[in-house]
């Protein structure tokens, strides 16, 4: 497909970005589909859980987020609006984003086949992922690209349950407040505890609209939790009772 735009509407732009998004999985995935899916509000620690569930099973683990935060990357590398979803669209037509899921690492994202994987995690991401993400067409780009893997894989991210992959085979929901979430996200990056607390709550606002639980997910109340034990309380629950909704779980 040409990287030229066929026409002038939203609409051609998405057509011409999906055609050129590719997300691979590794032969070995390609087998059956069974998805579970962890949601939550930003730094709720669904990646980290959903990880560490991926390897507790021995399946891959996708990071849905980092299209939104690869998308994100491409918009300040090309000094872009990130509010305009038509040059959003137009910029992953000229230089595709490709999401490598493994079963034995982390996803690897490329723009252009250069590794952005180490560059997504940053506060400049942080701050304008939200509208990048907010855009319907982007969303639609993200969620139609995830819909077409294979293979058993835990998948974290917002409208995962929801939008995504509503008949998975179990959904989560992971809970914590601002203050908790701000604590944990204080132990990866530089700042200070009250400013990552005010962000984490002016995020929550932004995010409202895509941070509903599926109405049958299963609640997870982490704020007294360990990482370990929201894993042990994920995989404890697939085991015993993974067709329940609307379950509540605490530390």
């Amino acid at each position: 497909m040409s990287g030229k735009m066929s026409g002038n509407t939203l609409e051609d732009a998405l057509e011409g970005a999906l055609g050129r998004v590719a997300l691979c999985m590794t032969a070995s995935q390609q087998v059956i589909t069974q998805v579970i899916t962890i949601d939550g509000l930003a730094a709720s620690g669904k990646s980290s859980a959903a990880k560490g569930l991926a390897q507790r099973l021995g399946v891959a683990y996708v990071s849905s987020g980092l299209l939104y935060r690869a998308l994100t990357w491409l918009a300040l590398d090309e000094q872009l609006d990130v509010h305009d979803a038509r040059a959003l669209l137009a910029a992953v037509m000229k230089r595709p984003i490709q999401l490598t899921p493994y079963a034995d690492r982390d996803n690897k994202v490329c723009v252009d086949a250069k590794d952005i994987s180490d560059l997504l995690e940053t506060d400049a991401i942080d701050g304008n992922v939200s509208a990048v993400a907010k855009h319907p067409t982007v969303r639609t780009w993200v969620n139609q690209h995830l819909q077409t893997l294979a293979g058993n894989f835990v998948i974290d991210g917002r409208d995962m349950g929801t939008v995504v992959f509503p008949d998975a085979h179990a959904k989560f929901y992971l809970h914590a407040a601002p203050e908790v979430r701000a604590r944990r996200r204080l132990g990866e990056r530089d700042g200070n505890l009250e400013a990552l607390t005010a962000a984490i709550i002016e995020r929550d606002k932004r995010d409202q609209a895509q941070s509903v639980p599926a109405a049958d997910a299963i609640h997870v109340h982490t704020d007294e939790m360990t990482l370990e034990q929201v894993i042990d309380s994920l995989e404890r629950h697939l085991t015993t009772s993974p067709a329940t909704p609307n379950v509540s779980v605490t530390g």
